[in-house]
């Protein structure tokens, strides 16, 4: 799928890459996390922080598609 044209062609706000900073981390923390190990309250904790993460990921694309620099199809 190397013929795909770009959706966005802009750059970032300083606020939208924390926000995918804050996701990477996130990301990154629970991977290193054993899974096995974490207690039940724990885990919980996590899907829900990774849930809400996720969440606020999906709004940041919808904010970047929505975009007036976005290229027209």
């Amino acid at each position: 799928m190397t013929d795909e044209q770009p959706l966005f062609t802009g750059t970032l706000t300083d606020l939208q890459r924390t926000r995918i900073d804050f996701a990477r981390r996130e990301l990154d923390s629970a991977r290193a996390e054993d899974l096995a190990q974490l207690p039940a309250d724990g885990l919980i904790i996590m899907v829900e922080r990774l849930r809400g993460r996720l969440g606020d990921v999906l709004d940041l694309i919808d904010e970047v598609i929505d975009s007036p620099t976005r290229l027209p199809y």
